[in-house]
C-alpha cells in the first residue's frame, strides 16, 4: 500500500499488531506506518510553527491596565513549551494526530479586549477559569448539547469575522493601513500607508512578504506561513543595515517610516536557555473586582465561544482527511480530544500564552501519511526544541509577522463560501457576526451581534421554536453585555 492510499480499516482486516507500541497507538489497525506518522509529525510543526513567532508578537503588543507588557522573549519560550506538552498529551491520551497551540483569534481576544481592562494575571486567570469550565462541559456531555445549540452557519460566520478581525490587525500592524491624522476632519478614518502611499522600507518588506507568503499558499509548499515570515524577516535585516530605518518611536516620538515592535536586528546569542519566567503567572479572582462581575463573566463568555467550537471543527475535518470517522461522523476517542483539549487551554492561561487549541493544520500531516497520536509526539517534541530558540523572536518586526496574519484571515475567510446567502433569516446574523468583529475591533461584539439578531429575527418571523432553548439564554446575556453602560449608570 502506498503513502498516498493509506486509509482506517478496522481491526478485523489488518495485520496483527508488530508490538506493544503498535497496539497501544493502532498505528497497523489504521493502516500507517511509523515512517508515515514521523512525516506527518514533522509536516504538522513545519506549517504550525509559525505560532511560536506570531503569538509572542499579538501578545506582547497588547497593554494591561497598569501600562505593563509581556516580554516577548519568555511569551515565546512558554508558546514553544505548552504546544509541546500538549500537543503530546494529545498523542498519548486521545491518539490522534491533532497539534495544539496558543488559539489565533482568542490571543487578540486577550491582548486587545480583556487586558486594557485589568492586569496580565487577572486576563490569564480568565482564560484558566474558561479552560476548567470547557473541562466541566466535556465531562458532563454539554458541550455536544450547546454546540448543537448555535446554528452551524452562525458558528461558520464566528470563524469568518474571527478571520477578518485578524487579517485587519495584520494590516494595521504592519503600517499597510494607518489611522488617518486629522480623521476628527474627514469621513475617512483609515488610508494606505503615510498619507496615503506606500513611502517607507518597513511596508516594502511587509508587501514583498505577502506576496511571497501568498505564492506559496497558492503553490501547496508546506511551511509557506513560516517561510514567509523567515524570508520577510531577513529582508528586513538586510533593509535595516543598509536603509537604519530604525523603530517606530524615538524618544517618544513617532517615527512612521520606522519598525514596530521589533528593530531587525540580529540578537547577540540565537540559543539560549528558555525564559519561563510567565509560568503560573495569572489570577483567578482578583479581576472579578477591578473590572466588574458582568464585565468578567461576558469575557469568560466570549472566550468560551470563540475557543468552544473550533476544536469540535477542527477534529472532525482532521478526522475527515484521514477517512477515520465512525459512522456517526464522529473521529475515534472523540471525549480524550475534547478533555485534553480544554486542559490545554486552562494550561495556556497558567502560562501566560493565552488559550491553546486544536489546529487545522494538522490535516498537513494526515495529508502527509499520519493516522494516530505517534505523529503528535513528533510535532510535540519539535515544539519543545524550539523552546531553545526564543531569542530569535526579538528579531522579528510587525512587518515580517503581520504577513501570517493577513493569510490565516484569508485561509479562515474561505468557510464563508457555506454560508447560504440567499437566506437572510441566517444571511443577516451571519454578515453582522462577520463584519461587526473587525469594524468595532472586537471578536466579542461580533458573536452577540450575530447571536442577538438571530434570536430576533426567528422571533419576529414566528419560528421560535426553530431557536434552541441553550440560545435564548445565551442572547440575554450579550443583551445584558451591550447594555452594560446604561447598566453601569443606573445601579
Amino acid at each position: 500500500m502506498d503513502d498516498s492510499s493509506a486509509v482506517a480499516k478496522t481491526t478485523a482486516t489488518q495485520p496483527a499488531p508488530r508490538n506493544g507500541f503498535d497496539r497501544f497507538f493502532d498505528i497497523t489497525a489504521r493502516g500507517s506506518t511509523l515512517s508515515r506518522e514521523v512525516r506527518g509529525g514533522l509536516a504538522t510543526f513545519f506549517t504550525m510553527a509559525y505560532i511560536v513567532v506570531l503569538n509572542p508578537l499579538i501578545l506582547g503588543s497588547g497593554v494591561d491596565s497598569t501600562g505593563g507588557k509581556l516580554a516577548i522573549a519568555a511569551v515565546a519560550s512558554a508558546t514553544a513549551l505548552v504546544a509541546g506538552v500538549m500537543t503530546i498529551l494529545m498523542g498519548v491520551v486521545a491518539r490522534f494526530p491533532l497539534a495544539l497551540a496558543a488559539g489565533l483569534g482568542v490571543n487578540a481576544l486577550v491582548a486587545f479586549e480583556i487586558a486594557p481592562q485589568m492586569t496580565w494575571a487577572d486576563a490569564m486567570g480568565l482564560v484558566v477559569i474558561e479552560g476548567v469550565l470547557i473541562a466541566v462541559l466535556v465531562l458532563t456531555g454539554l458541550r455536544t448539547a450547546v454546540f448543537r445549540a448555535v446554528p452551524t452557519q452562525l458558528k461558520t460566520a464566528i470563524g469568518v469575522g474571527i478571520g477578518l478581525f485578524l487579517a485587519l490587525i495584520g494590516f494595521v500592524d504592519a503600517g499597510f493601513v494607518r489611522r488617518v491624522p486629522d480623521a476628527a476632519n474627514t469621513t475617512v478614518p483609515v488610508g494606505l500607508g503615510i498619507g496615503g502611499k506606500l513611502i517607507s522600507w518597513p511596508a516594502l518588506a511587509f508587501c514583498v512578504g505577502l506576496l511571497l507568503t501568498v505564492v506559496l499558499v497558492v503553490r501547496k509548499v508546506r511551511g509557506a506561513i513560516l517561510i514567509g515570515i523567515l524570508v520577510s524577516t531577513v529582508l528586513a535585516i538586510i533593509i535595516e543595515a543598509i536603509a537604519n530605518a530604525g523603530p517606530s518611536f524615538v524618544d517618544g516620538k513617532p517615527n512612521p517610516k520606522g519598525w514596530s515592535l521589533n528593530v531587525p536586528v540580529l540578537p547577540d546569542q540565537v540559543i539560549d536557555t528558555p525564559d519561563l519566567s510567565l509560568l503560573g503567572h495569572f489570577n483567578v479572582l482578583h479581576s472579578w473586582q477591578t473590572a466588574g462581575v458582568l464585565v468578567v463573566l461576558m469575557f469568560v463568555f466570549t472566550l468560551l465561544i470563540t475557543d468552544f467550537f473550533d476544536t469540535m471543527g477542527t477534529m472532525v475535518a482532521v478526522a475527515q482527511e484521514g477517512d477515520l470517522l465512525d459512522a456517526e461522523g464522529m473521529p475515534p476517542r472523540t471525549r480524550e480530544i475534547l478533555l485534553v483539549d480544554s486542559v490545554a487551554a486552562a494550561a495556556g492561561g497558567a502560562a501566560s500564552t493565552s488559550s491553546n487549541t486544536s489546529y487545522i493544520e494538522s490535516a498537513a500531516g494526515v495529508a502527509e501519511g499520519a493516522r494516530t497520536g505517534v505523529a503528535s509526539l513528533v510535532t510535540g517534541a519539535l515544539f519543545l526544541v524550539a523552546m531553545f530558540f526564543a531569542p530569535l523572536v526579538t528579531v522579528v518586526p510587525f512587518e515580517a509577522a503581520s504577513v501570517a496574519l493577513v493569510v490565516v484571515g484569508f485561509l479562515m475567510m474561505t468557510a464563508v463560501r457555506t454560508i447560504n446567502w440567499s437566506d437572510y433569516e441566517i444571511a443577516l446574523p451571519a454578515f453582522l457576526a462577520i463584519v461587526i468583529m473587525p469594524f468595532t475591533y472586537s471578536i466579542s461584539n461580533g458573536i452577540g451581534a450575530g447571536v442577538v439578531s438571530y434570536v430576533v429575527i426567528k422571533l419576529a418571523a414566528g419560528k421560535p421554536r426553530e431557536v434552541h432553548p441553550l440560545l435564548y439564554g445565551v442572547a440575554v446575556l450579550f443583551i445584558v453585555y451591550f447594555l452594560r453602560g446604561p447598566l453601569e449608570l443606573l445601579f
